[in-house]
């Protein structure tokens, strides 16, 4: 094949891929359209039954959870290079966010990146760190949520008992360990065909930043935990709702963060999710938990990415804000 023809080539499998990916997720909303359509007045009603009290608990939580999240990847991006202020760090990750509701999971890299171009910060530098937030955020939600998986697959036959949490931790932590996190990484970029990191991660950058991860996660899980003690029936196991909720929350979004074909996990995380409370509330609760959780997380994404857009707008760092001049605009915040 000539050089010429491999472009043609490229477009080619690049639009083969993205009609893939629209089919893909026009099948999972039909999906969850159908059971939503099919169940809605018990869904209504259980919607109905969210008190004030619970409603604004679950909110507080969900909007709390990704100030979390922006504080490790603020930890990655100081490790390779760039420490930005809390403030300048904040408005570039929270606008970035809403690229993730976009059918695979980089767009929310790109907007990052180009926006912290602005800040001075290297934008390989900044696609890494992106990339390394999603990965390890990922990793994190998946070994908390581990427990969920036996109620997952039996329907909530099989018993969980407390120390399943810390167990399944502990065996994920391995992949956390920084040698073998740095081979990968290098190994990815050889593979991606991009020149390697100016130096590994440390040992204490990944360890903070899984921290930070995994308590937004918890966080994000006691917010469903919430709506789903406001649901459940007669006197239920409260620990044991505790350990569905959350865990089920951090397995289901875990898997949805990989599932790169659809915009933030939507249908897949769902659908999981719903299962997974399924077995500790009717179906219409569990569908009313999963309806309000991800409208809180959407309206948690949008609050943040307003505020963080009417800071990039006041230090002129959106795109159409460039100064003519060309000259970037300097961060206060930036140390290096």
């Amino acid at each position: 094949m000539s050089e010429v023809d491999q472009p043609a080539v490229r477009t080619t499998r690049r639009h083969v891929v993205d009609v893939l990916r629209v089919g893909f997720l026009v099948v999972v909303l039909v999906v969850v359209g159908v059971a939503l359509w099919t169940n809605w007045e018990a869904v209504r009603s259980d919607l109905g039954r969210l008190g004030p009290a619970t409603l604004a608990a679950a909110t507080l939580l969900a909007l709390f959870s990704p100030l979390l999240t922006v504080l490790g990847w603020r930890v990655l991006l100081a490790d390779l290079g760039s420490r930005l202020h809390i403030a300048a760090a904040s408005g570039v990750f929270f606008v970035g966010q809403l690229g993730k509701y976009l059918p695979g999971s980089v767009w929310s890299v790109v907007v990052q990146t180009e926006m912290a171009a602005r800040l001075g910060v290297p934008r390989r530098r900044t696609a890494v760190g992106g990339l390394l937030c999603i990965g390890l955020s990922a990793l994190t939600g998946l070994a908390a949520g581990l427990p969920a998986l036996p109620v997952l697959l039996t329907r909530g036959q099989v018993t969980l008992p407390w120390w399943s949490v810390p167990l399944a931790i502990a065996l994920l932590l391995p992949l956390l360990w920084p040698p073998l996190l740095n081979h990968g990484i290098r190994h990815a970029l050889r593979l991606l065909r991009r020149p390697p990191l100016e130096h590994d991660l440390g040992a204490a950058a990944i360890g903070v930043s899984s921290a930070w991860f995994t308590g937004s996660w918890l966080v994000g899980g006691l917010s469903v935990w919430v709506l789903a003690r406001g649901l459940a029936p007669g006197d239920p196991d409260l620990s044991r709702l505790l350990l569905v909720a959350v865990c089920g929350y951090l397995l289901a979004v875990g898997i949805g963060t990989f599932s790169v074909v659809v915009p933030a996990g939507v249908g897949v995380r769902d659908g999981i999710l719903v299962l997974i409370l399924a077995t500790e509330l009717s179906l219409s609760a569990a569908a009313a938990v999963v309806v309000v959780s991800r409208f809180l997380t959407v309206l948690g994404d949008v609050v943040w990415a307003g505020a963080g857009w009417l800071w990039g707008r006041s230090h002129h760092v959106l795109p159409e804000q460039l100064p003519a001049s060309g000259t970037l605009p300097v961060d206060p915040g930036r140390r290096r």
